[in-house]
Parts: C-alpha cells; sequence; structure tokens
C-alpha cells in the first residue's frame, strides 16, 4: 500500500510539473502574441480613431440639427396666369416665397439667378388633377426638407380648395382649430411599476452598432490569427517552435494573445466613446437656445409671420428629440449590455479564430484560402442581414433561431440586447454557445496538429476529413 502511495504521489506530481511547462510555454506565445500586435501602428491608429468614428454617429446628428443652412434662399413664385396658391407656401427661416405676377415662365428662367433668387417654382393650374404639375427649378440641387415644405404646403392648400367646394361654413377656423400634432413617448414598465421612459430610435442605432462592431471585431481579429499562421506556416518558422511546444500549445497561445489584444483595443475604445460623447453632449446641450420655442411664437407673431411658427418649433423640437436619443443611448443597462457583449465577443471571436487557424494550417498561401473561407464567412454575412433586420422586429422567430445558432448567436444576440430580451433566452443562447466553442476548438486543434506541417499539398474537404479521423 505505501509503494502504491508514493507511486500515485509520484504520477501525480509528474502531471503537475508537465501542465505548469505547457501553461508557462503557452503563457510565452500570448505574451509574444501580444506585444508584438499593441506595439504596431496600425493598432494604435486604429485604437484612437474608431470611437472617433463609433461617437460621431450620436453627434454628427445633432451638430447638423443645430447648425442648420443660416442662408435665406428667394423662391420666384410663377403661377402662370392664375392665383390659385398666392400665398400657400409660407416663408420659413431658410426660404422666402416671392409671388411674381405678368411672368413667364420662360423669362424667368433665364435671369432668375442674376435677380438675386435661388431658384424659380412653376405651379401649373392642372395641378389640382395632376399633382406632379409642380417644378422647382435651380442651378443647385434642393435639400430635401424645402421640397417637403413646398409640398406639404401645396397638399394643404389643395384639401383646403376642394373642402370649400362643399361650402361650409368657416372652414379655414375649423380646419386651424382640428389641426394637432402627435407625438409618442415610449415608456418601459418592469414588474414592480416602475416606468422609465425610452428612444426606440436610439435602441435601433445601439443595436447597429452592436452588431456591425461584433461582425467586424470577430472578422477582423479571425483573420489575424489566419494570416499569422500562415506567415509562420510558409517561413518554416513554425517548424522550429514546434520542436519545443506542442502544435495545440502554439494555436491556443495564438489565439488567446489576439483575444487579449482585441480586449484591450475594446476597453479603450468604451472609455474614448463614452468621454467623447459625455463632452460633445455637454456643450451642445449648452449651445442650444431653449427658450426659442417658448418665444417663437409671440415673436413672429409680432413680426407678422405667424406662418412661420410651426417651422421654428419642429426645428427646436428635432433638435430636442436628438438629445433626448442621445441620454436615451447613455441610459442603457450598460451593466447587463457590456458583460454580454464581451462573452459574445471572446465566445465567438474563440470559435471563429480557431476555424480561422485551422484554415491557416491547411494552406500554404492566402489565395488557397478562398475554397475553405466561404462555410466561414457565409454564417457571419448572414448573421450580419439578420442583425439588420433584427432593429425592426427582435421578437421574430428569424431573430430568435439565429441568436442561438453559435455561428449567428455573437452577432445577433448583442444586436437584440437592447431590446430587453428574456432571460432565459441569454442563458439558453450562452449554454449552446460555450459548447460549441469547446467543440469547435477540439476539432480545429485536430486538424490544426496535421496541417501545420504539412507543405506542397493543396489540401481538399476530403483531406481535412481524415485528418480529424486521426488518433492521438
Amino acid at each position: 500500500m505505501r509503494f502504491s502511495s508514493e507511486l500515485w504521489k509520484h504520477r501525480t506530481g509528474m502531471k503537475h510539473q508537465t501542465t505548469n511547462k505547457a501553461m508557462n510555454k503557452i503563457s510565452v506565445i500570448i505574451a509574444r502574441e501580444y506585444s508584438t500586435r499593441v506595439k504596431k501602428k496600425s493598432f494604435i491608429i486604429m485604437t484612437l480613431l474608431t470611437p472617433l468614428l463609433m461617437a460621431s454617429i450620436f453627434v454628427i446628428p445633432a451638430l447638423v440639427m443645430s447648425n442648420k443652412d443660416k442662408d435665406l434662399k428667394k423662391i420666384a413664385v410663377v403661377e402662370d396666369g392664375s392665383d390659385l396658391f398666392r400665398g400657400a407656401i409660407p416663408n420659413i427661416s431658410e426660404a422666402e416665397f416671392v409671388y411674381l405676377d405678368n411672368v413667364k415662365l420662360a423669362d424667368i428662367k433665364k435671369t432668375f439667378e442674376s435677380a438675386g433668387y435661388y431658384g424659380v417654382l412653376y405651379i401649373s393650374p392642372e395641378v389640382i388633377q395632376t399633382p406632379n404639375a409642380i417644378q422647382l427649378i435651380s442651378r443647385k440641387q434642393p435639400p430635401m426638407s424645402l421640397l417637403e415644405h413646398i409640398s406639404g404646403s401645396i397638399e394643404k392648400e389643395i384639401e383646403r380648395q376642394k373642402m370649400q367646394s362643399y361650402n361650409i361654413k368657416d372652414l379655414d377656423q375649423i380646419l386651424k382649430s382640428i389641426h394637432t400634432d402627435v407625438q409618442i413617448q415610449t415608456i418601459k414598465i418592469d414588474e414592480e411599476g416602475n416606468t422609465k421612459q425610452t428612444s426606440t430610435g436610439a435602441a435601433m442605432v445601439l443595436a447597429y452598432l452592436s452588431g456591425f462592431l461584433m461582425y467586424m471585431l470577430v472578422f477582423m481579429f479571425g483573420a489575424q490569427v489566419m494570416r499569422g499562421v500562415i506567415e509562420e506556416k510558409t517561413s518554416r518558422v513554425v517548424e522550429v517552435i514546434v520542436s519545443s511546444v506542442k502544435p495545440f500549445q502554439l494555436m491556443l497561445g495564438k489565439i488567446v494573445g489576439i483575444a487579449l489584444v482585441g480586449l484591450t483595443q475594446f476597453a479603450v475604445w468604451i472609455m474614448l466613446t463614452g468621454a467623447i460623447v459625455s463632452v460633445v453632449k455637454v456643450n451642445f446641450t449648452g449651445n442650444i437656445k431653449t427658450e426659442q420655442v417658448q418665444n417663437a411664437p409671440q415673436s413672429l407673431v409680432q413680426a407678422g409671420t405667424t406662418s412661420t411658427v410651426p417651422d421654428a418649433v419642429k426645428g427646436a423640437q428635432a433638435e430636442n428629440e436628438v438629445l433626448k436619443a442621445i441620454n436615451t443611448a447613455l441610459d442603457q443597462n450598460w451593466a447587463l449590455i457590456i458583460p454580454v457583449f464581451l462573452f459574445y465577443f471572446l465566445s465567438g471571436y474563440l470559435l471563429y479564430a480557431s476555424l480561422f487557424a485551422a484554415v491557416g494550417s491547411a494552406v500554404d498561401s492566402e489565395t488557397d484560402t478562398q475554397q475553405f473561407m466561404l462555410p466561414i464567412t457565409i454564417p457571419i454575412i448572414l448573421g450580419l442581414v439578420v442583425a439588420m433586420g433584427t432593429m425592426e422586429n427582435p421578437e421574430s422567430s428569424i431573430s430568435f433561431w439565429f441568436s442561438m445558432i453559435p455561428l449567428t448567436s455573437p452577432i445577433v444576440m448583442v444586436a437584440r440586447m437592447p431590446f430587453d430580451v428574456p432571460g432565459w433566452e441569454l442563458i439558453v443562447s450562452m449554454l449552446i454557445m460555450a459548447a460549441t466553442v469547446i467543440g469547435g476548438i477540439w476539432m480545429a486543434a485536430k486538424i490544426y496538429r496535421t496541417g501545420i506541417l504539412m507543405y506542397g499539398k493543396k489540401s481538399s474537404y476530403s483531406e481535412i476529413w481524415k485528418w480529424l479521423r486521426y488518433k492521438e
């Protein structure tokens, strides 16, 4: 019994020593992969530029709303001998409409620019029967807001004239009294009855950014693993490395090292993006003149331009909507979203990086990877496409199943997170993902250990299948 006990202790000690040596070798490979990549100029540039690009998606719409075109556009209105629509188009802060008498369209088309007009608006009397009988002639492409203002004003005037044909008394007063603008506020309520204001637009933007960022990170860092394997294989450096470490240790060290690079970059992105958005939000909020929303109606009425009141109010309301969207985006449940994103980034990266490493070990150059890359890239692209549709219908059956399928769940599930995914769906998806990652790494390791030392022979799917069936 004493001899058996000592033998068991000896074997246990040998196993621990072997495990420690393997872990030390893997840690050296991880440190090498990490240090060489974070010191590259491309890593530093992408780490600093990406937060600026991500923050600009939130900031630029707000800046565009607050910095509208200040140049007043004078537009000559020609009605071809009729006065059916005189005064129907109200002036706005960006445009003034001047109605001309006894002017032919052919003449004003040649001289409108020298007369100081931005363009000529021709309204045919047939517009009541033919809605497209309106022309806006200008040297430049007119802004969409101007076109919408003109078409909306003409539509209201045509409707008013048609209703007047019914000889309704005090029609104009009735139309003004019944006009109502409706805005829907979205309120989320929990099981305890607590309420919180939300923004569907902000959730959609966050879903798009999360899905696209996951797609970009998984594909980018996975491709780095494949290129690194191919470079080491073609330069024959791997022959020297595998003399001191096992192929599986080399593959695992490379995958984990690049994963740490990705986590470092992601952590910097979160901090810089949050700082940039917060700074711009504070400055933008301070520059908005909210009092113009309250004073606009009175001042415009006193100036005799009551028709411009709705446009001024709408412009200020649009600015406030942008601010509300930014506040809602910053007020998301980041305590859940960020850990879930990190889990799917790590699991998705480990799964795809192992597949990319297997592909890199099976070929001799990047040109030979095309036949093996298609089955890997198709699920990634499908996941991105479904994630885009998820923004419109996050509870659809397609979104549900693609958030459960391991090859697409890293992209689709993070896109569903801003829309409050049920807890059981999230747990089931994570368990399936974890099991698939283990199986994927095991399968990739069997391909890697054989393919990494194969030279001069083009691999095929049947050949890779044989590698998977090789015994230890």
